[in-house]
């Protein structure tokens, strides 16, 4: 006799441990739909001007939860982008704080807002030799921008010329590779002795690069690092639904105004935060590993950031009728759209 299928399924509440919720009408119009499934996030600190040191961080804070819809229960953890010239004293003190829970390396030029990133590596070594005494998370976007090197390996070159040099050179240092997009970064977790971790988008294991390409040039599929071949997008659904504790949810949901999406030059990023735990209850169940969503989604971040799970819970059900979200959201900024799996969803949450 076959099992029944799986209708309902409660787990922790989640958290999304990378999460853009941008500034003004933006953050706005967008973090109601991150606070009403996920109780913390990693906030992302590629604003204009960025998030440098603990007092800009102190009043972006202060700003999400002036937007905060009334009655919703969310805590940003916040972060600090790493410049050339960030302070490691100033990194220190909002870290002793319980402000500050890790610091965002951008290469510059790797993606929006990253322009102002690390270039020499030797001259941030001041504040990543003390992250690695204090025990502070560096978050990384693995990827080079060299010119010559193409798109689609930036990844896999990052991981050669950049992370590995480091770590062998800072082996304490706590690394988490966000938004691992190849089946080179998911070996290199799964063959790392400690100290390094990866997030996984809801959009990657969904998306390869055809869906940006075929049939004409689909800019609200297009992110960075983009989405790449069919075999590396297997290797993360693997990863992602294995129960592996180095691996979890980070969205990298990424909103913007259409008209920045839509043009010559479009931004990169895509907006899931509103349906992503009906998107990842899809994907675990076509891979038989529902019973894998709670170590993704609620488990295994908690446990890689040093933080207690959540005491609340979620549920999932399954229903007959496709779950509808909108084509579209209106936020003071401007529309934005919304990730379109090209499936139906029959997963709500409750």
């Amino acid at each position: 006799m076959s099992p029944q299928p799986v209708i309902e399924l409660t787990i922790r509440r989640p958290d999304d441990w990378h999460l853009h919720l941008r500034d003004g009408g933006m953050l706005k119009g967008v973090i109601g739909d991150t606070s009403r499934h996920f109780a913390r996030a990693i906030i992302m600190p590629n604003l204009v001007p960025p998030v440098v040191t603990t007092a800009d961080a102190t009043a972006y804070r202060e700003r999400i939860m002036a937007a905060l819809p009334k009655g919703d229960r969310f805590e940003p953890l916040m972060t600090l982008y790493l410049t050339e010239g960030t302070n490691p004293d100033d990194v220190e003190a909002g870290h002793k704080s319980g402000l500050i829970k890790a610091v965002k390396l951008y290469p510059a030029g790797a993606t929006t807002n990253s322009h102002g990133g690390v270039r020499n590596f030797e001259n941030a070594m001041p504040v990543l030799e003390r992250m690695a005494r204090i025990g502070l998370p560096l978050c990384v976007h693995g990827e080079v921008t060299t010119p010559e090197v193409d798109i689609f390996d930036r990844e896999a070159v990052f991981i050669e010329t950049v992370l590995d040099p480091l770590r062998a050179r800072l082996p304490e240092l706590k690394v988490t590779m966000e938004h691992v997009t190849t089946k080179d970064g998911i070996d290199y977790i799964k063959a790392s002795e400690g100290n390094l971790a990866g997030s996984i988008t809801t959009h990657h294991l969904i998306i390869n690069r055809n869906a940006i390409l075929v049939g004409g040039i689909r800019p609200h599929y297009y992110c960075l690092p983009v989405a790449k071949r069919e075999l590396h997008r297997l290797a993360l659904r693997g990863a992602a639904t294995s129960g592996d504790a180095r691996f979890f949810l980070g969205t990298d949901s990424a909103p913007h105004v259409d008209p920045l999406k839509e043009c010559a030059c479009g931004c990169a990023g895509i907006y899931t935060s509103i349906n992503t735990m009906s998107c990842l209850a899809h994907v675990f169940e076509q891979e038989n590993a529902l019973d894998k969503l709670e170590a993704f989604t609620s488990l295994n971040g908690p446990a890689w950031y040093g933080l207690p799970v959540n005491a609340e819970t979620i549920t999932l059900r399954k229903q007959a009728e496709a779950v509808t979200f909108p084509d579209k959201i209106e936020t003071e900024a401007g529309t934005v759209t919304v990730f379109d799996p090209m499936f139906p969803l029959h997963w709500a949450v409750s």
